[in-house]
């Protein structure tokens, strides 16, 4: 991609205190190993300086913001305009009051478990089986074995794109299942939650159940996404793949796990054009054998490469 978008914005960021880094690969960041690069990836000191960098931007250069890159499929064509990583350094904080755990958005969901287990605090052992970070975990309320990120989230810190800082409660965040109503173009910074008072060993034993059914049901020695479908109503997404006579299905090295079938891997050279194209063919086989319609878990960004537009075979998303 062209680096006059950097150049546009030189004159603006002489207070920015971290980095920018025009046409940067994002494969080598995201789980899958796959897709084009952002136009600008920025990488800002700590909130403060976050704030200062979405108050420079201009308001037509769009912002995207990505994670640890684990529930993340990025398209070949790259992302266009300024794409926001939170450092594990300026935003990985974690402070214990009481029961409540203080916690910065780039902080690993593994990590947010550790911490309760050693501080005795409870409710917290579902994230030991999340492979992502915080921001996303709030963003998507993130959940595993029956426990979702919203029972325990008390209020969540963002940034927005003037560069104000907001306040959200749990309320406000509107959850539901695998989805929250905040805003698109907050950027989580940090966030509180409440766990309870339990033994280490009750929470190490939960947590090793946690890790044991991950280890035994899941690829997680491939390059995956993560859960690719949300569970519809009343169903499981995986039951409905494997009914569908989908599991092991490929496209190139793009591949439906024999694993775990609601896991898509990459094999070794798949692009992005090929996991979403798996991705819409699983979707079209799902319908038709069942008559249901599976939504999307995995985030999409960026746009289509050379390959082409891969249409949403079950029409509009």
């Amino acid at each position: 991609m062209p680096s006059h978008l950097l150049d546009r914005l030189q004159g603006r960021l002489d207070g920015f205190r971290g980095t920018l880094q025009a046409d940067q690969p994002l494969a080598p960041i995201v789980w899958f190993r796959a897709g084009g690069p952002a136009e600008i990836l920025a990488l800002p000191t700590d909130a403060e300086d976050l704030a200062f960098l979405m108050r420079a931007l201009p308001p037509d250069i769009p912002v995207t913001v990505i994670g640890l890159g684990s529930n993340l499929l990025v398209r070949d064509g790259g992302v266009p305009g300024v794409v926001v990583r939170l450092s594990a350094r300026g935003f990985g904080q974690i402070a214990v009051d009481g029961q409540r755990l203080r916690v910065g958005a780039a902080l690993a969901d593994r990590r947010v478990a550790a911490h309760a287990l050693e501080a005795g605090i409870g409710g917290f052992a579902f994230y030991h089986g999340i492979p992502g970070g915080i921001g996303g975990a709030l963003r998507m309320n993130a959940g595993a074995n029956g426990v979702e990120t919203r029972e325990r989230v008390v209020e969540i810190v963002a940034i927005d794109r003037a560069g104000g800082r907001r306040v959200l409660s749990n309320a406000e965040m509107g959850y539901a299942y695998r989805h929250s109503a905040a805003p698109a173009d907050l950027i989580f910074v940090e966030a509180v939650y409440e766990g309870h008072p339990a033994e280490r060993d009750a929470i190490r034993a939960e947590m090793e159940a946690v890790q044991a059914h991950r280890e035994t049901a899941q690829p997680i020695k491939s390059r995956t996404g993560g859960s690719t479908f949300k569970n519809p109503p009343g169903g499981k997404a995986w039951q409905l793949i494997d009914a569908a006579g989908c599991r092991g299905l490929a496209i190139g090295d793009a591949q439906v796990s024999e694993m775990h079938c609601n896991f898509l891997i990459n094999n070794g050279g798949a692009a992005g054009h090929d996991l979403e194209t798996l991705g819409e063919t699983v979707r079209l086989r799902v319908l038709e054998h069942s008559g249901i319609r599976l939504e999307w878990e995995i985030k999409r960004i960026g746009r289509f490469g050379a390959s082409g537009i891969v249409e949403p075979f079950l029409g509009r998303d």
